[in-house]
């Protein structure tokens, strides 16, 4: 069989994303901080964009609504348009000007109110520098921190450290010994026994019993074997209580003060205030910069050559699809809030306990959106609400089935879980089972008790046994 090249004409049609449609759904998934960065970035690119300037007469004067644009005010609308253009019916109340005093901090750099946090590592090495050990040694200090986890444990053995620093097992052991004596004592321990003798030995505690519970029981005490002990060691109750009550004057992870987590600030995208009988929805504005269009270049826009024409269409076009594609991000965030207050209204007049079942799609279908469009919009974004600050995804959650043939919201179960255990006796702490009786009673909901045991453990709540306290 022969091989031979020929032409040949087809026609299909193919879903294509284009750079604009791209852009509209990055947007949507952006978080507010997100958002404001990638703005403030297409402003230093784009020179057909530029921050607006508000006037005192455009602060009193409310946002018009939206209107559909006829392609004769297309051109006025390039020109002219900000964002409260864009806003609508969905705009926040008009802005006034407020006279503030300046803070004498505000006065300061930024980088004069930013103080450094410390590492455990540069803490420790801070001090590795100021002891009286030799070169070779603090070469081996080196090592050992270097290999410290968060809580402040080694996790590399002798030999190892000892490849690592050309040294003797010897050797490093001497100066891992000095090591846990550094500030915060018993950092570098290879096990949580022998970081609390180390603290033991350091704060000068000599006692035999206390040592030999921290050495062989601390299992026992863990899982509040106290009985055993008490026999072990021919202790009462109360005596055993003194030596736990010393325990805990001790830390078993000293490097967690030096935790490299940092806090994470939330600033929230909508806002919802109760007034009268009623919600209302603000979106936040904060930062968000008027954008317009620069109108020296759109003025030059004509008088261009070809090759610079084609250049500034190009940027004009980019520029006014990113304002409408923030219109479009703000519009389907201030819909999908009002769809989730309709839904939830009774979480918002009384909190938690009354948050009911909801999926996407029962918000796609309501505001007539795709369920692909609505898990991007509440990606990342936080509602502030009369109950605290949740996010967006906070207020989806699955079904419970109750005998009445209604349904619960399994978050509603899991905030009453949580409060049945606050209010438990520590003593007699409610089991698993006991909580799935006590649902089925107060809600009506038939609920097994490895279902309890997993909503529990997704709160960090520890088991019935650990919860128990004997004195």
């Amino acid at each position: 069989m022969g091989l031979e090249l020929r032409q040949q004409l087809k026609l299909s049609q193919q879903l294509v994303m284009t750079p604009q449609l791209q852009q509209a759904i990055k947007l949507l998934q952006l978080s507010r901080l997100e958002l404001l960065d990638t703005v403030q970035q297409e402003l230093m690119e784009n020179p057909f964009l530029e921050e607006g300037v508000e006037t005192e007469a455009q602060e009193q004067v409310e946002a018009p609504a939206e209107v559909e644009t006829t392609p004769a005010s297309e051109q006025e609308l390039m020109r002219s348009a900000d964002w409260e253009d864009y806003l609508g019916d969905f705009s926040s109340t008009s802005k006034q000007a407020h006279a503030r005093e300046v803070d004498a901090e505000e006065t300061l750099s930024f980088e004069a109110r930013i103080s450094g946090k410390h590492s455990l590592e540069g803490h420790l090495e801070w001090q590795l520098r100021l002891s009286r050990l030799n070169e070779k040694q603090v070469e081996i200090g080196l090592a050992v921190i270097n290999n410290l986890d968060s809580a402040g444990y080694l996790q590399a053995s002798d030999e190892e450290l000892a490849a690592l620093s050309d040294a003797t097992p010897e050797e490093v052991e001497a100066v891992v010994k000095q090591i846990q004596l550094f500030d915060p004592v018993g950092v570098a321990a290879r096990t949580p026994s022998e970081c609390l003798l180390v603290q033991l030995e350091a704060y000068g505690i000599d006692d035999p019993v206390l040592e030999e519970i921290v050495r062989e029981h601390l299992e026992d005490l863990e899982k509040k074997r106290y009985k055993p002990l008490c026999r072990k060691f021919r202790i009462s109750m109360e005596e055993l209580k003194e030596y736990l009550d010393r325990l805990t004057e001790l830390d078993p992870m000293p490097g967690a003060s030096f935790g490299s987590e940092e806090p994470i600030y939330v600033s929230p995208d909508v806002y919802v205030y109760k007034y009268g009988d009623d919600f209302v929805i603000l979106l936040n504005e904060e930062g968000l910069p008027r954008l317009e269009l620069n109108s020296d270049y759109m003025n030059a826009l004509e008088t261009r050559p070809s090759k610079e024409k084609e250049y500034f269409q190009d940027k004009m076009r980019s520029a006014v699809w990113l304002m409408k594609s923030l219109y479009q991000r703000q519009r389907t965030l201030y819909k999908v809030t009002e769809s989730v207050v309709r839904y939830q209204r009774e979480f918002f007049e009384h909190g938690v306990t009354h948050l009911k079942p909801l999926i996407l799609k029962d918000v796609a279908e309501d505001i007539g959106m795709h369920e692909s469009t609505v898990s991007r919009i509440t990606t990342s974004k936080y509602v502030a609400t009369p109950h605290g600050i949740f996010e967006l995804k906070f207020f989806f959650n699955s079904a419970l089935g109750l005998d009445d043939g209604s349904q619960v919201g399994s978050e509603s179960v899991k905030a009453l879980i949580k409060k049945m255990i606050a209010d438990e006796n520590p003593k007699k702490p409610l089991s698993d089972e006991k909580i799935a009786e006590m649902l089925k009673d107060k809600l009506q909901v038939n609920i097994a008790r490895r279902t309890v045991a997993k909503y529990r453990s997704a709160l960090n709540i520890a088991s019935s046994s650990k919860r128990k306290q004997v004195f």
